[in-house]
C-alpha cells in the first residue's frame, strides 16, 4: 500500500508521514498494525467532534437512504442544506442570513471575493502579511509569501497587504477598496490573536469607506475558541463570514453567508455568478447539520475553554517559550524549528499525532477534537512535556 501511496497518488511535500491508517474513532486514529495514536490536530482543525463520531455517522447512514446529488446547487430544494443554512443564520448577528455552501474553505473563500468585488463594484482587495486562506489562485493571490507564490505567477492583480494588528495602516483601506479579508486568529502565522479591539477597528474602517469586511473563520469557527464563531470573542461583525473544515465534521465543506441583498448579485447580471456541482450536497450537509447542532446544543464550547486551561497548565516546559491561541486552537512556540521536528516526529512514535503550522517553523500545533476528554489533554501533554525533556 505504501509503494502504490508513492507512486498513484499526488504527494504535496517530499517528505509525508505516509502513516497507513486502519480506522479512527473518538480521540484516536488507528494504524494497519493496531498501534493507536492520540491525535491532537484533528485532522487539521478539521474533525470538531472527533472521529466517527455516531450522530455524524448516522445523519450519514440517513440520507444515504434517501438520496445523494440530485442537481447543481442552488436549483432543487434539499432539506439537509437548508436545515443547515437557517440553523447558521440562528447562529450569525443579522443581517447574516444568507449561506452559499461549497466544497471546501479555498472555495469559500473564492466565492467571498467574487462577492465583495460583484458587490461594490471595486476591484482592490485589502489582505493581511503572513495570511494564509488556501491555495487556489484566489486565495494563494492573498497571501505575501512570494517564495511560494513565484512558480504560480501571475496571480490575481490588485491585491494589497497590511500588517495585522497595526493600526497605522488602516489608512490603506480607501474607496477603492473592494474588501478587507482577514483571519479572525492568524492561523499560518502561529495563531496570533487580534489585540486592541483590531477588528474593532477595521471594521470601523471599512464602514467608512464602504468597504466589505470579511472574516476567515475556517479554522477558528465552530466552536474551536469557545465561541460559535472567533469573532464573538473580539467586538466585530464581518459583512461575509466564511467558515470550513470543523463545520463538516470530517467531510469536505465550505461554507460564505451574507446579508441577502449582498448574496443576490451573484444570481443576476450575469446569471449564475457563482455556481458549484456539489457544494450543498446532502450527505455532507446532513454530516454538517448533525455537527453543528451537536457544538450549539451541548457544553463543548464552554468545555473548550476549560481544556484550554488544562492544556496551558500541563503544557509548562523550560523549551515552551508561550502557548498562542484560545480555546483548542493552540500552538506551543519552543526555541527552534529542530525542536519542533524532533518533537512532532518522536511524538508520532510515542503514539500522539502532533503537526506543524505553515509559516511559523519554532510552533507545534495542538488543535485536538473538542470532544477530546481532560484525561486524554492530560495524557497526550505528558509525552509532549517527556519528549522535550530529552531534547
Amino acid at each position: 500500500m505504501q509503494d502504490d501511496f508513492f507512486k498513484y497518488q499526488a504527494q504535496t511535500t517530499p517528505h509525508p508521514l505516509a502513516m497507513e491508517v486502519s480506522h479512527a474513532k473518538g480521540s484516536y486514529i488507528f494504524d494497519k498494525n493496531g498501534k493507536s495514536y492520540l491525535d491532537f490536530v484533528a485532522g487539521v482543525s478539521a474533525c470538531s467532534l472527533g472521529h466517527s463520531h455516531p450522530k455524524v455517522v448516522n445523519a450519514v447512514k440517513k440520507q444515504l437512504d434517501q438520496y445523494l446529488h440530485v442537481m447543481v446547487y442552488g436549483e432543487y430544494i434539499q432539506k439537509p442544506a437548508i436545515e443547515l443554512s437557517k440553523l447558521l443564520a440562528q447562529h450569525l448577528p443579522g443581517p447574516l442570513e444568507t449561506t452559499y455552501l461549497v466544497n471546501s474553505g479555498t472555495e469559500a473563500i473564492e466565492g467571498s471575493l467574487k462577492l465583495a468585488r460583484r458587490f461594490t463594484g471595486r476591484t482592490e482587495i485589502i489582505a493581511a502579511k503572513n495570511a494564509y486562506h488556501g491555495n487556489t489562485m484566489g486565495s494563494l493571490s492573498l497571501m505575501d509569501y512570494e517564495e511560494r507564490k513565484l512558480p504560480f505567477l501571475p496571480l490575481i492583480p490588485d491585491i494589497k497587504h497590511i500588517r495585522f494588528n497595526s493600526d497605522a495602516d488602516l489608512k490603506q483601506i480607501t474607496n477603492k477598496t473592494a474588501a478587507v479579508i482577514l483571519e479572525t486568529i492568524q492561523g499560518g502565522a502561529g495563531f496570533i490573536e487580534p489585540q486592541n479591539n483590531y477588528l474593532q477597528k477595521v471594521q470601523q474602517r471599512c464602514n467608512e469607506v464602504g468597504t466589505v469586511f470579511i472574516l476567515d473563520e475556517i479554522q477558528p469557527g465552530i466552536g474551536r475558541t469557545g465561541k460559535l464563531f472567533g469573532f464573538e470573542n473580539y467586538n466585530c461583525q464581518p459583512d461575509i463570514v466564511v467558515t470550513g473544515k470543523g463545520l463538516g465534521g470530517g467531510l469536505p465543506i465550505g461554507a460564505f453567508t451574507a446579508s441577502k441583498d449582498m448574496m443576490l448579485t451573484l444570481s443576476d447580471n450575469p446569471k449564475l455568478g457563482h455556481i458549484t456541482t456539489f457544494g450543498g450536497n446532502p450527505v455532507i450537509a446532513a454530516a454538517a447539520l448533525a455537527t453543528l447542532k451537536e457544538i450549539t446544543e451541548s457544553s463543548l464550547m464552554d468545555d473548550t475553554l476549560e481544556k484550554e486551561k488544562l492544556i496551558r497548565q500541563h503544557l509548562q516546559h523550560k523549551h515552551i517559550k508561550e502557548i498562542r491561541g484560545r480555546g483548542l486552537m493552540l500552538a506551543a512556540i519552543v526555541e527552534n524549528s529542530e525542536i519542533t521536528n524532533k518533537a512532532i516526529f518522536k511524538a508520532k512514535e510515542e503514539g500522539l499525532i502532533l503537526f506543524w503550522l505553515l509559516f511559523e517553523p519554532k510552533a507545534i500545533r495542538i488543535t485536538p477534537p473538542l470532544t477530546i476528554s481532560k484525561e486524554e489533554i492530560i495524557k497526550g501533554c505528558k509525552i509532549i512535556t517527556s519528549i522535550l525533556d530529552n531534547i
